[in-house]
């Protein structure tokens, strides 16, 4: 079952840029950065808030690391904003199955390390009316301040 929502994906050409933008602008802090060579993407958290679920909602900043990556086509298409949107859930496993059962195509066989140290897997966009739409399982540890 989805809890909450985890993060809003921001594609953008300067990570650096941005994130002093949504710094000065609206005061968040960044809590966590990392680049993940896999999704070929370097990413700041920037922490919003707690939830009931002791999970957390965050701003995810990606800059592409190399253009052939699935955020640097993205962008090269689309420009800088919104990427995605992902949802918590507690089971990222039999949540993707329950939508998959529903006729949604997900993207991944099995999940994959996502931000964090995190399980995620994501949903076609033309299943979700446009939307790119990603799973998270939060690793126990992303529940602490990094």
């Amino acid at each position: 079952m989805l809890t909450r929502i985890d993060h809003i994906g921001i594609a953008c050409f300067d990570l650096d840029k941005t994130v002093e933008f949504y710094r000065a602008t609206y005061g968040f802090e960044v809590s966590h950065t990392e680049v993940n060579e896999e999704q070929g993407v370097r990413e700041a958290m920037l922490k919003i808030n707690g939830t009931s679920d002791g999970g957390a909602s965050y701003l995810q900043l990606l800059q592409p690391t190399r253009e052939d990556s699935p955020v640097g086509k993205w962008l090269a298409k689309n420009g800088e904003g919104v990427h995605h949107i992902a949802f918590g859930t507690a089971d990222v496993d039999a949540d993707a199955a329950a939508v998959r059962d529903k006729g949604v195509r997900v993207l991944y066989d099995e999940p994959r390390t996502g931000s964090m140290g995190s399980r995620i897997t994501f949903l076609h966009p033309k299943d979700c009316h446009g939307v790119l739409t990603e799973l998270v399982t939060s690793a126990p540890s992303a529940h602490k301040e990094h």
